[in-house]
C-alpha cells in the first residue's frame, strides 16, 4: 500500500505565543482526509498552533510543515502562496462588511492571482451552492444571521480548492443548533472531498457527536487523545 505523505507535520516543535513558548517539543501529522481537533483550556496554546501552521506565528524549534512548505525559516514572500493552498475559518467571520457576499467572495480570489470573470462567477456559485447559500450572493454581511456569516466564511475557505481548512472555533458564537449545522457542513465537506479539517474547539458535545483524532494541549505540551483518557476542559479558578 502506497504511503501518505502528510499535508501538515511537526516534529519536536515548541510552539511560541509572542515570546513564550507555549506548548514544548509537539508532534502532529495531518493527513488526506483527516478530522483532527485541537482542544484543551483556555490559554493551552490551541490557537498558537493554528497561528504556526498558517506562518503567523514563527517556529524557531523543531521541524514543521504544512502544505509543502517548510515553516521553519518561511520567507515573507511564501506565505501568501501557503495559504492559498488552505482555507481558514475564524469564530468572528471575519467578513469584509462593506461589501456584499459575491464581493466578500471576488476580493480573495481577486488577492490570489484570479482574473478571469467568468471563471470567479462560476467558482464563486459553486462554493456558495456547496454551503446552501446560493440565494445570498447579494447580500451584505450584516443582513445574514451568524450561521449565515460561518457558512459565507466557509464558502471563502473553499475558493482555491484547499489541501486542507484551518478552522479556529468556527462555532464559538453561535448557538447550538446553529453550530450543529456548521459541523454537518464540515464533515460533510471532509468525506465528500476529502478535504483534510484541523480544528480547535472548546466544545465536548461537539467533538463527542462528531468524531475525529483529538489533539489534547495541557501542561505545555499537545498529544494525541489516549484510549479511555478524560479530558479536562473546565476552566479554573
Amino acid at each position: 500500500m502506497e504511503e501518505k505523505t502528510p499535508i501538515i507535520s511537526f516534529r519536536n516543535a515548541d510552539i511560541i505565543n509572542g515570546e513564550a513558548t507555549v506548548i514544548y517539543d509537539f508532534n502532529m501529522d495531518v493527513y488526506p482526509g483527516d478530522f483532527v481537533y485541537i482542544v484543551g483550556k483556555v490559554g493551552t496554546g490551541k490557537t498558537s498552533i493554528i497561528r504556526t501552521i498558517i506562518a503567523e506565528n514563527p517556529l524557531h524549534k523543531g521541524q514543521g510543515q504544512a502544505c509543502g512548505f517548510k515553516l521553519n525559516g518561511i520567507r515573507d514572500k511564501e506565505i501568501p502562496y501557503l495559504r492559498r493552498k488552505m482555507g481558514v475559518v475564524f469564530q468572528d467571520f471575519q467578513l469584509l462588511m462593506d461589501r456584499s457576499v459575491e464581493e466578500n467572495l471576488l476580493f480573495v480570489l481577486r488577492a490570489t492571482g484570479w482574473n478571469d470573470e467568468e471563471k470567479m462567477g462560476k467558482r464563486i456559485s459553486s462554493v456558495l451552492q456547496a454551503v446552501g447559500m446560493e440565494l445570498k450572493a447579494h447580500k451584505m454581511p450584516h443582513q445574514l444571521s451568524g450561521g449565515e456569516q460561518q457558512r459565507i466564511a466557509i464558502a471563502r475557505s473553499l475558493l482555491n480548492d484547499p489541501q486542507v481548512i484551518i478552522a479556529d472555533e468556527p462555532t464559538g458564537n453561535l448557538d447550538n443548533e446553529t453550530a450543529d449545522g456548521i459541523m454537518k457542513l464540515l464533515t460533510g465537506i471532509n468525506k465528500e472531498k476529502g478535504t483534510a479539517i484541523v480544528m480547535v474547539t472548546h466544545n465536548r458535545q461537539i467533538f463527542e457527536k462528531y468524531p475525529g483524532r483529538v489533539m489534547v494541549c495541557k501542561d505545555e505540551t499537545c498529544n494525541e487523545q489516549e484510549a479511555d483518557e478524560v479530558i479536562d476542559l473546565e476552566l479554573t479558578i
